[in-house]
Protein backbone atom coordinates (compact mmCIF):
# COMPACT_ATOMS: atom_id res chain seq x y z
CA UNK A 1 0.00 0.00 0.00
CA UNK A 2 1.40 3.39 -0.99
CA UNK A 3 0.58 6.78 0.50
CA UNK A 4 -0.24 9.54 -1.95
CA UNK A 5 1.54 12.67 -0.66
CA UNK A 6 -0.73 14.98 -2.70
CA UNK A 7 -3.87 13.50 -1.11
CA UNK A 8 -2.36 13.96 2.35
CA UNK A 9 -1.48 17.58 1.53
CA UNK A 10 -5.00 18.22 0.14
CA UNK A 11 -6.53 16.72 3.30
CA UNK A 12 -4.31 18.98 5.42
CA UNK A 13 -5.54 22.02 3.49
CA UNK A 14 -9.15 20.95 4.07
CA UNK A 15 -8.57 20.40 7.80
CA UNK A 16 -7.69 24.09 8.14
CA UNK A 17 -11.19 25.01 6.94
CA UNK A 18 -13.29 22.50 8.87
CA UNK A 19 -13.99 24.86 11.80
CA UNK A 20 -14.70 28.02 9.80
CA UNK A 21 -18.19 29.25 10.76
CA UNK A 22 -20.75 29.55 7.94
CA UNK A 23 -24.12 31.27 7.82
CA UNK A 24 -26.89 28.73 7.14
CA UNK A 25 -30.38 29.98 6.20
CA UNK A 26 -33.62 28.18 5.39
CA UNK A 27 -35.60 30.37 2.99
CA UNK A 28 -39.37 29.87 2.87
CA UNK A 29 -39.84 32.24 -0.04
CA UNK A 30 -39.39 35.82 -1.17
CA UNK A 31 -41.44 38.79 -2.33
CA UNK A 32 -40.85 42.29 -3.59
CA UNK A 33 -42.33 45.23 -1.72
CA UNK A 34 -42.11 48.96 -2.09
CA UNK A 35 -40.87 51.16 0.74
CA UNK A 36 -44.47 52.33 1.27
CA UNK A 37 -45.67 48.72 1.64
CA UNK A 38 -42.92 47.93 4.14
CA UNK A 39 -43.78 51.02 6.19
CA UNK A 40 -47.41 49.83 6.42
CA UNK A 41 -46.40 46.51 8.04
CA UNK A 42 -47.49 45.95 11.60
CA UNK A 43 -48.35 43.21 14.05
CA UNK A 44 -50.66 40.75 12.29
CA UNK A 45 -49.61 41.79 8.76
CA UNK A 46 -49.39 38.95 6.27
CA UNK A 47 -46.74 38.94 3.55
CA UNK A 48 -47.49 36.68 0.60
CA UNK A 49 -44.41 34.77 -0.55
CA UNK A 50 -43.62 33.29 -3.96
CA UNK A 51 -43.90 29.68 -2.71
CA UNK A 52 -46.82 27.36 -2.05
CA UNK A 53 -47.59 26.31 1.52
CA UNK A 54 -46.00 22.93 2.18
CA UNK A 55 -43.56 23.35 -0.71
CA UNK A 56 -39.82 22.89 -0.43
CA UNK A 57 -37.63 25.46 1.31
CA UNK A 58 -34.19 26.49 0.05
CA UNK A 59 -31.19 25.75 2.26
CA UNK A 60 -28.56 28.44 1.74
CA UNK A 61 -24.97 28.47 2.99
CA UNK A 62 -23.38 31.93 2.83
CA UNK A 63 -26.19 32.97 0.43
CA UNK A 64 -25.43 30.06 -1.94
CA UNK A 65 -28.17 27.48 -2.62
CA UNK A 66 -26.88 24.04 -1.59
CA UNK A 67 -30.05 22.02 -0.96
CA UNK A 68 -33.84 21.95 -0.75
CA UNK A 69 -35.91 20.37 1.96
CA UNK A 70 -39.11 20.21 3.95
CA UNK A 71 -39.89 21.99 7.20
CA UNK A 72 -40.11 19.67 10.21
CA UNK A 73 -40.67 20.16 13.92
CA UNK A 74 -37.81 19.21 16.22
CA UNK A 75 -39.04 19.38 19.82
CA UNK A 76 -40.27 23.00 19.99
CA UNK A 77 -38.09 24.28 17.14
CA UNK A 78 -38.32 24.20 13.37
CA UNK A 79 -35.85 22.23 11.29
CA UNK A 80 -35.30 21.27 7.65
CA UNK A 81 -35.11 17.70 6.36
CA UNK A 82 -32.89 17.76 3.27
CA UNK A 83 -34.68 16.17 0.32
CA UNK A 84 -32.47 17.34 -2.56
CA UNK A 85 -28.82 18.32 -2.82
CA UNK A 86 -28.05 20.89 -5.49
CA UNK A 87 -25.35 19.69 -7.86
CA UNK A 88 -22.58 22.13 -8.48
CA UNK A 89 -20.76 22.68 -11.73
CA UNK A 90 -17.33 21.05 -11.97
CA UNK A 91 -14.45 23.19 -10.73
CA UNK A 92 -12.18 24.32 -13.56
CA UNK A 93 -8.60 24.21 -12.16
CA UNK A 94 -7.32 26.34 -15.06
CA UNK A 95 -9.66 29.34 -15.40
Amino acid sequence: MTIDAKKLKDRGNLDVLLHVPLSVTAELGTCHMSVAEVLKLGAGSIIELDRLAGGPVDLMVNNKLIARGEVVAVDENFGVRVTELISRPPINPNP
